[in-house]
């Protein structure tokens, strides 16, 4: 219902008109004047009553919008290459890690063989004769 705000209430003299107000009293003359008015934001409804009330953001034009898509786009890129930057370094460091106790857990013994190696070295046979 378009009103108009009374020359006597608060609002009146702030130089803008709210986009919502909740008025307590209606003056009828040749126009609707609202005396006593409180002035509410749409953010407020929107943060009190989600599931009845969204707030749309308005006035961007559509190559600002895309702006920011693709801003957010190479920002979004950045850091997945930093994620797998950072998972590459891990993963070289756990294999560095992994070599360094291969290494660390052949212990050399006396008398230990290589597998495939027999026991006992091989003797010639015993030659009859000259």
């Amino acid at each position: 219902m378009p009103c108009h705000l009374h020359p006597t209430s608060a609002l009146f003299g702030m130089g803008f008109t709210p986009d919502y107000v909740v008025y307590h009293e209606l003056i009828m003359t040749a126009k609707e004047y609202m005396q006593c008015v409180t002035a509410v934001d749409g953010h407020w409804l929107a943060e009190l009553g989600p599931m009845f009330f969204s707030v749309k953001e308005t006035g961007r034009s559509g190559s600002a919008k895309r702006r920011r898509a693709l801003e957010h786009l190479h920002h979004m890129e950045g850091q997945m290459k930093a994620a797998q930057e950072e998972m590459r370094v891990r993963q070289e460091e756990s294999e560095r890690r992994n070599m360094v106790s291969v290494r660390k857990s052949e212990i050399i013994t006396p008398g230990a063989r290589e597998p495939g190696t027999p026991a006992t070295p091989r003797r010639t046979p015993v030659r009859l004769g000259l």
